[in-house]
């Protein structure tokens, strides 16, 4: 046993000998290894980092690189701004110059200038043997003489009109009358007043900042006046339609009181869905008056439009409608084509729907409408005659050429154009402008009157007789107006002080 232990003392103590020996040996080769990766990875590193400084050092020298250019260039141009600002001076100093010197020439000419006037004056009062005073007394005299004269012959002239011609004369007065009732007849096709049920409600409808109007107003094109107007808003826009549409939104948004962007945009969305309904019914409808049947969809939809159009102050749709009844009567009566004279009639200003966005006559519009939606060439051709730009072959395009004139001429129908009431006013005003000395003029009254203030400085209380005749006569010269206008001069001088 002994023996036994003493063999396996040895015989394991070689093996672990062994055993050791391996695991030196295998250390030792770990270490060599583990000593070639840490080379090989300190070179990588080494080789990264100088990749790196070289990248660095190549930025660095791009961006001053760049920064030296940039500072170049702007060098440059400095150099440049000055060159030119040196040569604005000089040009300023010499422009500066040449006018000192016109001035001074300027001066001697106004001073030899008033010496040849006062010495042509002299020679005037001794040729004529009068004073310049006596001269203007002479003058207004004999001007005071031709106004009394003529108008004692105007006052005869229209008492013996009035006498010859008085039945006349009382229908234009009627017929005058019957226009200048509708005063805010443009007013009314401009605007549109929708109620509130309080004064709080303006806040709402503003809007923090302002965004709830301003989001009204960029969706629809319609301006909203809001002002010391009792619970009322005004909508103001050339645009019949657009401004039935804020109505109708405006309306929603006060029942439901929900008012922010959001809504305003849903609202406005329904509102144009609701127009767009009603100009589709209203055209519908209009045809169903008339007896018109067999239009395409879109003609009347465009028949519908012409309610939110106005001629002259004349509803289009109304126009329309009258001009094809009066046709359709006066069709019967001849015996030609009743139907063929009420269609025309009532197609004749279908143009119009258009004419505010398709550049164009009504007449060039109305015939290309008709012709893309199949009208007949007989109906095409009796509603292209009614302004005389073409000549009628048919009968019915002469009834509703006629037809079309009885609508549009019967008193009270038409009023005058907001552009050329607009023209003729400030035509008015420039006439009375052109006289030296007028202050300040307005035309008021319609354009019946003509307030034209002067600087007393620059006439005195009888020369203000003679320009308000000679201002007169220019405007009978160079206007035409129904009536007569009142030319009124006025003279204001006013003392001002302070008692302190």
């Amino acid at each position: 046993m002994i023996a036994g232990c003493l063999v396996g003392y040895f015989v394991r103590k070689n093996i672990a000998e062994r055993k050791i020996k391996t695991a030196e040996h295998l250390a030792e080769k770990i270490l060599i290894e583990a000593k070639r990766t840490a080379e090989t990875k300190k070179k990588e590193l080494l080789l990264e980092a100088k990749e790196e400084t070289l990248k660095l050092r190549n930025a660095v020298e791009r961006e001053n690189r760049d920064r030296r250019n940039e500072i170049q260039r702007t060098e440059r141009r400095l150099i440049q701004r000055e060159e030119m600002i040196d040569r604005k001076s000089i040009n300023l100093e010499n422009k500066e110059d040449k006018l000192t010197k016109k001035i001074k020439s300027i001066d001697d000419k106004k001073m030899k200038i008033d010496l040849m006037y006062d010495k042509e004056i002299e020679k005037l009062e001794k040729v004529s043997e009068l004073s310049s005073e006596e001269a203007k007394q002479i003058l207004l005299n004999n001007v005071e003489k031709e106004i009394k004269h003529e108008s004692a012959r105007i006052i005869k002239d229209i008492v013996a009109t009035a006498k010859d011609q008085a039945e006349k004369k009382s229908k234009e007065i009627i017929a005058y009358s019957i226009q200048r009732c509708a005063a805010d007849h443009v007013a009314e096709t401009t605007i549109t007043v929708v109620n509130l049920p309080n004064d709080e409600m303006k806040g709402r409808i503003i809007g923090r900042e302002g965004r709830n109007i301003r989001t009204i107003e960029t969706l629809t094109g319609i301006d909203l006046i809001i002002d010391d107007t009792p619970e009322a808003v005004i909508l103001s826009g050339f645009n019949a339609i657009r401004r039935e549409i804020v109505r109708i939104a405006l309306e929603k948004l006060i029942a439901d009181g929900r008012i922010h962007p959001t809504r305003i945009e849903e609202m406005v969305e329904k509102a144009t869905k609701e127009v767009e309904n009603s100009i589709r019914e209203e055209g519908e409808q209009a045809t169903f008056d008339i007896g018109v049947h067999g239009l395409h969809p879109e003609l009347i939809k465009l028949l519908g439009r012409l309610k939110y159009r106005t001629s002259y102050g004349q509803n289009v749709l109304k126009h329309s409608l009258e001009v094809a009844s009066l046709a359709g009567i006066m069709a019967a009566e001849l015996g030609v084509d009743v139907k063929l004279a009420k269609r025309a009639g009532l197609l004749h200003d279908i143009g119009k729907a258009v004419d505010c966005e398709i550049e164009g006559t009504h007449v060039e519009l109305g015939m290309d409408l008709l012709k893309k939606y199949r009208e007949s060439k007989h109906v095409i051709h009796a509603m292209s005659t009614h302004h005389g730009d073409y000549e009628p072959e048919t009968v019915e395009a002469i009834l509703v050429t006629a037809a079309d004139a009885i609508s549009a001429a019967r008193p009270g129908a038409r009023r005058e154009s907001l552009e050329s009431y607009i023209k003729r006013l400030d035509k008015l005003e420039k006439i009375a402008n052109n006289f030296e000395g007028v202050e300040r003029v307005f035309a008021i009254q319609a354009g019946r009157e003509v307030r034209i203030i002067v600087k007393p400085e620059t006439y005195n209380d009888k020369d203000i007789v003679l320009l308000a005749r000679n201002i007169s006569k220019n405007v009978e010269a160079e206007l035409e107006y129904p009536g007569q206008i009142k030319i009124n001069v006025i003279r204001e001088i006013r003392a001002v002080d302070y008692a302190k």
